[in-house]
């Protein structure tokens, strides 16, 4: 792969300035080290060009909705960038969790046994000779409720979180969520804080969890203040995505 255009390489020099500027501010108001927020860049749709450009300014995850797709960037990148971390964070479907389980380092879309019990089966020991650790899982819970929404219900979340927390080949690190779009910060912090209150009761029931997958770019800070440990942030790094001919899994 050559290295990316001056033009290319420049814009992604300041958008990643940009974000990392909100997430340092946000953090700053919520009294918390920006160090404490990983920033994910969520390269769906976007080649494996913008992503190489990303990566030379400094930015070492990335995230992915679309199994192919993200499989075949993982590939095309890795001679380049071999240290990359890669998040599959989209709706995951049973036949698809063998390339998940094999490619990528995060899933934080999990919100079903089956699917988990099924990447703790199917995670390799090794792959192209390199040695795998767990698997990192997040729980993606349906923190508002909606019924076209993924995620498990909050009743549900206690349950399902030991259930996989006892899988081996896993490691369940914490709590994903997509709460519906609202306007305004404390309409946006209201559903963060709620899944914040859930961590905290599954760390009281005896789980290790450090880790809160929430905000993207529209609402990132109101999920820093909320105490986001991973910040999903696609658009705002690599601008508007074309539309999709017809959803890929």
């Amino acid at each position: 792969m050559n290295p990316p255009s001056d033009d290319l390489a420049a814009a992604a020099a300041e958008r990643l300035r940009q974000v990392r500027l909100r997430i340092e501010q946000a953090a700053r108001a919520a009294g918390r080290d920006a160090s404490q927020v990983r920033l994910l860049a969520v390269s769906k749709t976007f080649d494996a060009d913008a992503v190489s450009a990303m990566a030379a300014c400094g930015q070492a995850e990335f995230a992915e909705n679309y199994v192919q797709e993200g499989v075949g960037k993982i590939a095309a990148l890795r001679p380049r960038w071999p240290s990359l971390c890669w998040h599959f964070i989209g709706p995951l479907q049973s036949n698809k969790t063998r390339e998940v389980a094999r490619h990528f380092d995060w899933v934080h879309s999990v919100d079903r046994l089956s699917v988990a019990q099924r990447l703790s089966a199917q995670r390799p020991v090794e792959c192209d000779g390199k040695l795998l650790p767990p698997l990192q899982l997040c729980l993606q819970v349906n923190i508002s409720g909606e019924s076209s929404k993924s995620g498990v219900p909050v009743p549900q979340a206690r349950q399902l979180a030991h259930d996989i927390a006892r899988l081996p080949g896993l490691r369940l690190r914490g709590l994903m969520c997509i709460p519906a779009p609202a306007q305004g910060l404390a309409a946006q912090r209201e559903p963060f804080a709620r899944l914040r209150e859930l961590q905290q009761d599954l760390v009281e029931s005896g789980l290790a969890l450090d880790t809160l997958s929430m905000g993207m770019s529209a609402d990132l800070e109101a999920a820093v203040l909320e105490g986001a440990t991973i910040v999903r942030v696609g658009s705002a790094l690599f601008g508007a995505r074309a539309a999709r001919a017809q959803p890929r899994p």
